[in-house]
């Protein structure tokens, strides 16, 4: 077998310094050099081509496909293959056409500095991404390495933290790790001030806040919406029955406030969702409380009415119809041949579900919820619409 021609190299912002022999071998025998500028600017004078890697990223493969055939070096920061360009890299060749030689990442170096166990840290690449992404993992006592795409990013950072009322985190930011100018700088979310240069990390040691709970059924509060929504029991009754697993994708059918399919979302970092919703002030509040809680880049939204806007949609894993339940809804959702949660309030609803039960066989159940509230001088239970689930593996 041939050696590779594309040899992914990751440097440090010490330049040649800190690569092994192997990648000072790579880059001694390279005939051409793609990187971003300020990477080709750490390294010395050379006679290989040297084509700095251009804005918008996509942009720089396909200049690489024009050198297939041509040794060449790839320079990425640190370790390529996280939150790197790495991985996109692989995705576009054969195995046997690259090899990669990373560097520490900044993450490790980051950890080294701050003496913290790295497996017990939490990582998130924020240069391209926003900071609701981090929204998740904010709880006390946690610790959390954040990329961020420049100097002025991490004011932004700050502010983000504090209007989430994580203002006493602890943030520090680490600039030009690895060099021998490197830079440290501690304060408070809600007192960090001073400017900033890229390359840098914040790390954020998190020491009060309002967590999100981990357990399914999140506090109503947590989404906004116009009273549409599944409440939290039994919207947590149904997360179970859905029972979410990675890398499974659900169809939410009236979506209302989208708290189903965002809590989907939040079950783990590879869930994928769609939401149907037919009211367009729904479906943008939908979008609203994803982008609050960083899981906007796995949910599409479609605004229109099922079973119509079904057609050419990701297949889905499971399905879960809230609203607007039909019979030509759920004859649609059963021949997707996936597990199927649907709720239903009216004696309609109640009907069609009783009768798909005795065709389709699964399992009937009717919730009953009541709480307390004030009668006369004393309290009472005050009972909610009853819901009947109908679930069918």
């Amino acid at each position: 077998m041939s050696d590779p021609w594309l040899t992914i190299v990751g440097i440090g912002e010490d330049g040649v310094a800190g690569l092994s022999p192997a990648s000072q071998a790579a880059l001694d025998a390279a005939e051409v050099i793609l990187a971003p500028p300020r990477h080709l600017s750490l390294i010395p004078e050379t006679d290989a081509e040297c084509i700095a890697w251009p804005v918008p990223f996509a942009d720089g493969l396909d200049i690489l496909d024009g050198l297939r055939g041509r040794t060449t070096v790839v320079l990425a920061s640190g370790d390529p293959f996280w939150f790197g360009a790495g991985s996109v890299i692989a995705r576009r060749y054969a195995s046997a056409e690259w090899r990669a030689l990373p560097g520490p990442s900044c993450f490790s170096l980051a950890a080294a500095t701050l003496g913290w166990p790295l497996e017990d840290t939490v990582c998130h690449g924020l240069h391209a991404a926003p900071f609701a992404r981090l929204r998740r993992d904010l709880a006390s006592g946690l610790r959390l390495i954040a990329t961020l795409r420049n100097g002025p990013a991490v004011a932004d950072l700050c502010a983000y933290l504090t209007e989430q009322g994580f203002g006493s985190a602890e943030v520090t930011v680490l600039e030009r790790l690895g060099h021998p100018d490197a830079r440290r700088t501690t304060a408070r979310a809600d007192a960090l001030t001073g400017d900033f240069t890229h390359p840098l990390v914040a790390a954020i040691a998190v020491t009060d806040g309002p967590a999100l709970p981990r357990a399914t059924g999140l506090p109503d509060d947590t989404f906004a919406h116009d009273g549409q929504i599944t409440k939290r029991p039994i919207r947590a009754m149904t997360l179970s029955t859905l029972a979410p697993k990675p890398h499974e994708h659900l169809w939410d059918i009236g979506g209302g406030s989208g708290s189903i399919a965002l809590e989907w979302l939040l079950a783990h970092p590879t869930t994928t969702a769609t939401s149907v919703e037919p009211r367009p002030d729904r479906a943008a509040r939908i979008r609203a409380n994803a982008d609050t809680l960083g899981v906007a880049f796995r949910l599409t939204v479609i605004e229109g009415s099922a079973p119509d806007a079904l057609t050419d949609l990701t297949k889905p894993d499971a399905i879960f119809i809230g609203g607007g339940l039909s019979q030509p809804l759920l004859d649609a959702a059963l021949s997707q041949g996936t597990r199927l949660v649907a709720n239903a309030v009216t004696l309609e609803g109640e009907a069609l579900l009783s009768t798909a039960a005795a065709t389709h066989g699964g399992t009937l159940m009717r919730l009953d919820i009541s709480t307390s509230a004030p009668l006369g001088p004393k309290r009472g239970w005050k009972a909610a619409y009853p819901v009947v689930q109908w679930s069918v593996p």
